[in-house]
């Protein structure tokens, strides 16, 4: 090789790698002019302030990894409202319950719209969808038709349903368990108990082992949809030029929204064979959806993306904290024991915890709610979208914005929540009220969690998502001397999922507590 030519490189590299530093800089400065700039110029200094960011992306290169911390270290740094960009979208993350009421709540015409995300809302949902949709008529119809399946009266009406999945679910745990001899994870038996629940109330079946290919395909759709639309997860969304061009995120997307009408469309399909050949089909959502279609006017992708969204999240919010539950709880024997003291005098040790048991029942109450405190799946709510220009105490919210409940920071706050990172159920002994009840609070201080959301797109799933809870942790603490296994510590800091979150596979043993779970379990 030439010699000249060898000597001239290292100039042409250091000129470029200085030419290349030059640009960044100057992109810098006017990507923080252009930030400082982009409300109006009468309201741009009233804007909540926050991270600078970097051209193109904003912050998004800073909430890769644990992104909660980040935000947490944020609001902290800048206040319980601050903005920050993610591409070209600007967010406002709040981390204070009065100002999540103000806002969602009280203000709730102007922020409780969603923003059509391109990978979520277009691309996987193709449009439709109750949690991803802004307000519109399609909207409004998905809604309805979700909440006449949700609701308090519906939910009382297929509580045997719940009450025989818990009671499926703590035999499992005691078969798989070798009534406490063997090491067992619980995750998987979780899973199958919430996507049974879901199945039944959606399509009127259930899969009857975990062997059954259909638990595998659903629980990995639903992880699937989480880990590709995170608030944080997917720079597609907020880099236009990313969805015209191809990408691995755009066509991840594009495969989840097949597979998600081949599953769960699939599933009608079936539904609507039974029916058309005068089969017995029982009462489901899309027994409802199919005999009153002449009126509804869904189309097959809007009732299987209506499906989809039901089986999303119903299986993997409830999944999730029956397994962070049986993740904590090991490591606490003596919350175990006042649990056990708590269950022996009000349920008795001749038959199992049952839903008007949980009035009388303190202590498990205050459990369910401490470990959706500490364990929230959903660290970030589903965002919500202003449709207005907006004066909040001087500060300035642009029509577009994008908020979020940043409720990792509101759940470890030591003033509302003293040593934040204790698992301390005490916190909630004297809250008798039901999460659903709790966000109806007029004081937002005394709310339990933000699990839920606020406003008027608060999950309309959480009586049903409550009811399954109360039976599946009553009932496992009712049978169960929850036990860790010596050598293998339960990781409760790492977990799996980038939206929806779950425990990092674990074991433990669940040893039957007397000689009565056998004979009530019937095995």
């Amino acid at each position: 090789m030439n010699s000249s030519i060898l000597s001239v490189e290292p100039k042409l590299t250091a000129n470029f790698i200085s030419l290349a530093a030059l640009v960044m800089g100057c992109a810098y400065i006017v990507w923080g002019k252009y930030i400082s700039r982009s409300g109006t110029s009468k309201n741009a200094k009233h804007i909540p302030p926050g991270p600078l960011g970097l051209p193109v992306v904003g912050s998004f290169p800073f909430l890769t990894h644990y992104p909660e911390l980040t935000l947490d270290y944020w609001a902290k740094r800048y206040g319980p409202l601050y903005s920050l960009w993610l591409g070209n979208q600007r967010f406002m993350i709040i981390s204070d319950p009065i100002i999540a009421k103000d806002l969602m709540v009280t203000n709730g015409a102007v922020f409780s719209s969603r923003k059509e995300m391109f990978l979520k809302s277009q691309v996987i949902f193709a449009g439709r969808g109750i949690t991803a949709t802004p307000y519109n008529d399609k909207w409004r119809k998905h809604r309805r038709i979700a909440s006449y399946w949700l609701n308090k009266a519906a939910v009382d009406g297929y509580t045997n349903v719940l009450d025989y999945e818990a009671t499926v679910l703590v035999r499992d745990l005691y078969a798989f368990g070798k009534a406490g001899q063997a090491p067992i994870n619980p995750q998987p038996h979780a899973g199958r108990c919430s996507l049974n629940n879901m199945l039944t109330i959606v399509f009127g079946i259930r899969t009857d082992s975990l062997d059954h290919p259909l638990v595998s395909r659903a629980l990995k759709l639903s992880r699937e949809f989480m880990n590709c639309t995170g608030p944080v997860s997917n720079l597609t969304d907020f880099v236009p030029l990313l969805q015209y061009l191809p990408n691995y995120m755009t066509a991840r997307g594009r495969k989840l929204h097949a597979d998600l009408v081949e599953t769960y469309g699939g599933l009608i399909r079936e539904v609507e064979t039974k029916i058309k050949y005068g089969e017995d089909v029982p009462d489901c959502l899309v027994k409802t959806i199919l005999t009153t279609n002449e009126e509804e006017q869904l189309d097959f992708v809007d009732m299987a993306i209506l499906c989809s969204a039901f089986m999303i999240g119903g299986v993997e919010t409830t999944a999730s904290i029956m397994q962070w539950f049986s993740a904590l709880i090991p490591a606490h024997p003596d919350i175990l024991r006042k649990a056990h003291e708590e269950l022996d005098r009000v349920v008795g040790r001749n038959r199992l915890p049952t839903v008007e048991d949980e009035k009388n029942l303190p202590y498990i109450h205050a459990i369910i709610k401490e470990v959706e405190r500490c364990h929230n799946p959903f660290w970030l709510g589903t965002p919500h979208f202003s449709t207005e220009d907006f004066d909040y105490r001087g500060q300035f919210i642009p029509k577009g914005t994008v908020l979020v409940l940043n409720t990792y920071t509101m759940h470890h706050d030591p003033q509302r929540h003293p040593d934040p990172f204790t698992f301390k159920p005490e916190r909630y002994i004297n809250d008798g009220t039901l999460s659903s009840e709790s966000a109806n609070l007029p004081d937002a201080m005394d709310r339990d969690h933000w699990m839920f959301g606020a406003g008027r797109r608060i999950c309309p799933g959480m009586w049903v998502a409550e009811r399954e809870v109360f039976l599946a942790i009553a009932r496992m603490l009712w049978a169960f001397d929850m036990k860790e296994i010596p050598g293998e510590p339960i990781d409760l800091k790492e977990y799996d999922g980038l939206s929806g979150r779950s425990p990092v596979p674990f074991r433990i043993r669940m040893v039957p507590r007397h000689n009565k779970v056998a004979e009530v379990l019937n095995m």
